[in-house]
């Protein structure tokens, strides 16, 4: 049986502007297996970033709101990477 444990972080997308919600539709965010402590408020979590730290996505955007500069610095809590738009899926 595999767990969490054998999961590999995978690539990040952009770091969102401050107050922007962050894109985690990807799977790989929810630990099913575990909850752990959030790294910001230590409250329990099955949410994790794309480097596997546990954190509730609303406390990585919150974090991201009042850290700017050291987010894009540091890379941390990345939205996912989104997928290229055809050209022929315009709606409008």
């Amino acid at each position: 049986m595999t767990g969490p444990q054998d999961k590999q972080p995978w690539e990040p997308g952009l770091i969102p502007d401050p107050g922007a919600v962050l894109d985690w539709r990807d799977s790989r965010h929810f630990d099913r297996w575990q909850d752990r402590p959030c790294a910001l408020c230590e409250g329990p979590t099955p949410m994790r970033s794309h480097h596997g730290e546990p954190v509730h996505k609303a406390c990585a955007e919150n974090w991201l709101a009042a850290n700017p500069t050291e987010a894009r610095r540091l890379g941390r809590f990345a939205s996912d990477v989104q997928a290229k738009r055809q050209r022929d899926d315009d709606h409008a």
